[in-house]
């Protein structure tokens, strides 16, 4: 089974997949792609963009490795916010679709309290693009921040 987990920055989207994931299973996240690609004490987050620039193209060879595995595992694929392309692409292979969204307020707290200002931005345009679609419930809680 294909999980794409969606929400904007900080809301909890690797915590959902801790809670759910296998040690078996694959779980595709930029962050700790880029992490892995790094050395000791690079940042979680607000990565140098070059190390994105990096750690992108191994996430899109992950990507395309783990989808012609999923008859054997369950894989977990963190995208903040997915093209219609990439829906598409996602709804073609059966994946269930999971939204992490605590709420704006709580994400900008988040934010303010652990990542870039520049995820604000990030933020905010994910919740333009949700505005006038219903709010899907969340199907756990986040951590306790």
């Amino acid at each position: 089974m294909l999980y794409v987990v969606t929400g904007p920055p900080a809301s909890g989207k690797s915590t959902w997949i801790e809670a759910h994931a296998k040690p078996s299973d694959i779980v595709i996240d930029l962050d700790r792609i880029t992490s892995a690609l790094t050395g000791p004490g690079a940042p979680a987050w607000n990565q140098h963009p070059l190390h994105l620039r990096v750690a992108h193209r191994a996430r899109y060879a992950a990507i395309d490795e783990a989808l012609q595995l999923l008859d054997q595992l369950d894989v977990y694929l963190i995208h903040t916010m997915p093209s219609p392309k990439a829906l598409a692409k996602y709804k073609r292979h059966s994946a269930r679709i999971v939204t992490v969204d605590p709420g704006e307020d709580v994400v900008m707290q988040r934010i303010r309290a652990m990542r870039s200002p520049t995820m604000e931005r990030v933020a905010s345009r994910w919740y333009r693009a949700r505005r006038g679609r219903p709010r899907e419930a969340m199907p756990q809680a986040s951590r306790s921040w």
